[in-house]
C-alpha cells in the first residue's frame, strides 16, 4: 500500500480540530468577551496552537505525550480566557473538547487518505491539494456542526456545569483511556489490543474515539437529567413548603382570631365593673388595638390574607416595615396553591434581604396587586443596597452552594408561566424589583 496512506495526521490539521473544538465550547457557555475581542482571542488561540504542534513535529516519541499534553494545556487556556466559567467547568468542557478534536482529526485523514490511495493522486500535487482542502472542509463541517446541532437540542442545566474537582475523575478516565487505546498500536503492535496493520491502526483509532465520543455523550446526558431532577424536586418541595406555611398560618391565625374574641369579652365584663379613669383608658387603647388587627391585610382574597398576616407578623418581630396595597380579590382565578407559591416566595425572598441590613430603619418592602388593562400586576420591592450580578434574567447567588439556591424564583417564574405570565427583575436607586405580569384572560 502507498505510503502516502500510511502517513500520520499533519500536525496543522490537528492543531485546527483542536481550535474547532474550543470554538464550539466558546459558543455554548458563557463568555467574557463578544465581538471583535472574542475573535481576536480565538483568533491568537489558533495561531499559538498551530505554531507549537507544527514546531512539535517530528519530535522523539517520548516527547509525543508531553507535547500533547501541553496542546491540551493550550486548549485550557483558551477556553479559561474566552468563557466565565469556574476552572473546573473549563476542565470538564477541555476533556470533551479534546476527544472530539481527536476523532474529527483522525476521522478527516483516514478519509483523505483513503480516497487519496483509492484514485490514485498521490502524485497529483493539485489535485491532492484541492482533496485535501475540500476533505477537511467537508469532514470537520459536518463533525463540529453534527455535535454542535446535538448539543443544542438540549438546555444544560447550570448547576449541571458546576463541578467539583473530584468530579471530573470519570470524564478524565473516560477521555485518557480512550486516547490511550486509539494510539497505542503506534507504540506497542504485539499486544492483544493493537495490530502491526496500519490500515487496521486508522480504524482502531478512530472507531475508539467514536466510541468515546458516545460514552462521553452519555455520561453528560445522564449528568444534566440528574440535575434537572434534583431541580424540579427541589422547585416542588419549594412550593410544597409554601403551602405548608401557609396552612400553618391559617391555623395560627384562626387561633388568634378566638383569643381576640375572648378579649372582647373579658374588657366586656371589665367595663361594668366600677373602675378609674385610667383603667378605662386602657381598656379602651386594647379595644383599639383589637380593631387594628382586624382591619389589617383584608385584600379580599382570604388566602394572601394569610399569607401577608403571617409574614407581617414575622416582619414584625425582626424589624422590618412591610406595607401593601394589594387587590386580592383580582386573584379569584388562581389556584390557591399557585397563591401561595408566589407571594410565599417573593416576600420570602425580600425578607432574606432585609435581615442582612444592619439599620432597622432601612429594612423596607413594599408589596403591590392591581390590575393595569388586560394585565394582573404583582409587585413587590424590597430596599437592597449591595450590588446584584445578572445571568439569563436572573440574580446570581452570594451563596457558597449556588447549585442548590434560587429556586424561589425559578417556582414564582414556572408558576407566571402556568398562566401565560412573565416576571421580571431588575434594580434601580438601591431598590430590588420583581414584576409578575399575568394576562387577566387566563382566567
Amino acid at each position: 500500500m502507498n505510503a502516502v496512506y500510511l502517513s500520520d495526521i499533519p500536525r496543522v490539521i490537528t492543531a485546527l480540530a483542536e481550535w474547532c473544538a474550543c470554538v464550539l465550547c466558546v459558543v455554548r457557555r458563557p463568555r467574557r468577551f463578544h465581538g471583535p475581542r472574542l475573535w481576536g482571542f480565538l483568533g491568537a488561540g489558533l495561531a499559538v496552537q498551530c505554531t507549537f504542534l507544527v514546531l512539535t513535529d517530528a519530535r522523539h516519541i517520548f516527547l509525543w505525550l508531553p507535547c500533547m499534553m501541553i496542546a491540551v494545556a493550550l486548549m485550557f487556556a483558551l477556553i479559561a480566557l474566552c468563557c466565565d466559567m469556574p476552572l473546573t467547568s473549563v476542565g470538564y468542557c477541555t476533556v470533551r473538547a479534546f476527544l472530539v478534536a481527536e476523532f474529527a482529526a483522525s476521522l478527516e485523514w483516514q478519509l483523505y487518505s483513503y480516497t487519496l490511495y483509492t484514485l490514485g493522486w498521490q502524485e497529483e500535487g493539485l489535485k491532492k491539494g484541492l482533496l485535501s482542502c475540500a476533505m477537511l472542509a467537508v469532514v470537520y463541517a459536518a463533525v463540529f456542526f453534527g455535535i454542535y446541532r446535538l448539543e443544542s437540542r438540549r438546555e444544560d442545566p447550570r448547576a449541571a456545569m458546576n463541578f467539583q474537582l473530584k468530579e471530573l475523575g470519570s470524564p478524565i478516565l473516560i477521555v485518557v483511556a480512550c486516547f490511550f487505546l486509539s494510539n497505542l498500536s503506534f507504540i506497542y503492535t504485539d499486544t492483544p489490543f493493537t495490530s502491526p496493520i496500519l490500515t487496521e491502526i486508522y480504524n482502531i483509532r478512530t472507531l475508539v474515539d467514536m466510541a468515546g465520543l458516545a460514552m462521553l455523550y452519555a455520561y453528560h446526558v445522564q449528568r444534566c437529567e440528574l440535575f434537572m431532577q434534583r431541580e424540579l424536586d427541589s422547585i416542588q418541595n419549594v412550593l410544597q413548603n409554601q403551602y405548608i406555611q401557609y396552612r400553618q398560618s391559617r391555623e395560627s391565625i384562626d387561633v388568634i382570631n378566638h383569643k381576640y374574641h375572648d378579649l372582647k369579652h373579658q374588657i366586656a365584663v371589665l367595663r361594668a365593673e366600677p373602675d378609674a379613669d385610667k383603667r378605662s383608658a386602657y381598656l379602651d387603647g386594647m379595644e383599639e388595638e383589637i380593631r387594628d388587627y382586624e382591619a389589617q391585610n383584608k385584600t379580599g382574597n382570604s388566602v394572601l390574607d394569610t399569607v401577608l398576616t403571617g409574614k407581617s407578623m414575622y416582619c414584625v418581630r425582626h424589624g422590618i416595615e412591610l406595607t401593601c396595597v394589594a387587590d386580592g380579590a383580582k386573584l379569584a382565578f388562581m389556584d390557591v396553591m399557585d397563591i401561595c407559591t408566589i407571594f410565599g416566595n417573593l416576600l420570602d425572598n425580600a425578607i432574606e434581604c432585609e435581615l442582612g441590613i444592619q439599620d432597622k430603619k432601612k429594612r423596607l418592602i413594599h408589596l403591590a396587586v392591581y390590575t393595569k388593562k388586560d394585565f394582573l400586576v404583582i409587585q413587590c420591592e424590597n430596599y437592597c443596597p449591595d450590588h446584584l450580578e445578572f445571568q439569563d434574567g436572573l440574580p446570581v447567588t452570594t451563596k457558597k452552594d449556588k447549585a442548590y439556591h434560587g429556586y424561589g424564583i425559578k417556582s414564582i417564574r414556572l408558576t407566571a408561566d402556568k398562566y401565560g405570565g412573565t416576571v421580571t427583575i431588575h434594580t434601580r436607586d438601591e431598590w430590588f424589583e420583581i414584576n409578575t405580569l399575568i394576562p387577566l384572560r387566563a382566567g
